[in-house]
């Protein structure tokens, strides 16, 4: 006779299935973006301001800023603003120097602006205060420890101009390195950034990653900025399409490009890794996106049955499901693997399983219930 936990498990698994299956299918509709023929051109080009808020980043902020200023583009078309984030390493003068040198280069401080104990969400905040000074017509976000590839405002802009769009997402992948964390890191940040491309190509979900976005300024004013959604630390990124996908007209794009893709550095350590997932599913609850609501439920459940079979001796069951699961991610992850030619780190996914599991079962509730240090910071 089946029993009732049978009963769930096979549920889920086909929900599951079936999520996986549609995600595959709508990545599989991306074509890679068509820069477009040079008589089509215009001799004017947009003018962008890269915003990049930064706190402890000495480490990074040079290259980071480095490789924006090779990018072949002209210096007269964008500006780099550095808003640094009370940081208490020599971030502010790393970037000062820089600012010297290059007349593109700028550097605000939130601490010309705010006092620490006013501020709830010191990256909203950051970019708000960027987006004031700014004197581009488009925005772009990106990280401290980013590194940008040459072409990337040369595709930005062709895409503007060709899909008038009012923000695009775009593909971020860590750094590859031969390590356990990195591996585990790049595998897990590959299936993301495949359902980001996926459900936004579609048109589902309103996903994206600050590390590389980009929208239109007028629009941020439009739509309020962050107001509504400033009092959450997180989620800089999705609350913010989201707000420009219900309120102007959908006007949302993917730049699905190889050369787009922008390189981060993955978390040097489990408890750091383990923060970072904590602080991203910290605002889950808060999503107004419901598809994504219902998504992360599904997920959460799926990995969560797992842990019941474990602890119940459905061991049989347990490998069967496991095999189930494993089965229909790589499904997935196979094209997105493809495209950001990672084909080999695929083979070590089943390995991972496990460990993937229970992070997700940690990292998801722990969101919701727990504070989190984050650059230094406690955070509720």
């Amino acid at each position: 006779m089946v029993s009732i936990l049978e009963w769930v498990v096979a549920i889920l698994t086909l929900l599951y299935a079936g999520l996986l299956i549609a995600y595959r299918y709508w990545y599989h509709q991306l074509r890679n973006f068509e820069p477009l023929p040079a008589s089509h051109l215009s001799t004017t080009f947009t003018h962008f301001s890269i915003v990049i808020p930064a706190r402890n980043e000495s480490a990074n902020i040079k290259a980071c800023i480095d490789s924006i200023l090779a990018q072949n583009y002209s210096k007269s078309d964008f500006e780099v603003i550095v808003i640094d984030d009370f940081s208490e390493d020599d971030t502010a003068f790393i970037v000062a120097s820089m600012q010297a040198i290059h007349e593109n280069v700028r550097l605000l401080k939130l601490s010309d602006f705010f006092k620490q104990e006013e501020i709830q969400s010191f990256k909203k905040k950051a970019i708000e205060k960027a987006v004031v000074h700014a004197k581009g017509d488009w925005i772009i976000t990106t990280d401290a420890d980013c590194i940008l590839p040459p072409n990337w405002l040369s595709l930005y802009h062709q895409y503007i101009i060709k899909e008038s769009p009012v923000f695009v997402a775009a593909p971020v992948m860590f750094i590859p390195e031969k390590t356990v964390l990195n591996t585990f890191q790049v595998l897990d940040f590959l299936a993301l950034q495949g359902i980001t491309a996926a459900a936004v190509g579609a048109g589902k979900h309103s996903m994206s990653n600050g590390a590389n976005l980009a929208f239109e300024k007028s629009a941020f004013i439009a739509v309020g900025g962050y107001q509504g959604v400033d009092q959450i630390a997180s989620g800089d990124d999705m609350f913010l399409m989201h707000k420009m996908k219900k309120t102007l007209s959908n006007r949302i794009g993917y730049l699905f490009h190889p050369d787009a893709i922008v390189l981060t550095k993955a978390m040097p350590y489990w408890k750091d890794l383990i923060m970072q997932r904590i602080r991203w599913s910290s605002k889950a609850r808060f999503y107004d996106d419901e598809s994504i609501f219902w998504v992360l439920l599904l997920v959460y459940l799926y990995n969560f049955i797992f842990l019941i079979l474990l602890l119940s001796g459905q061991y049989q069951l347990l490998l069967i499901s496991l095999a189930f699961k494993t089965f229909f991610e790589l499904y997935f992850l196979d094209s997105v693997s493809r495209f950001f030619k990672l084909q080999p780190t695929l083979r070590y996914f089943v390995l991972f399983q496990p460990l993937h599991i229970a992070y997700t079962i940690i990292a998801g509730l722990f969101g919701q219930v727990k504070t989190y240090t984050w650059k230094g910071r406690r955070v509720k």
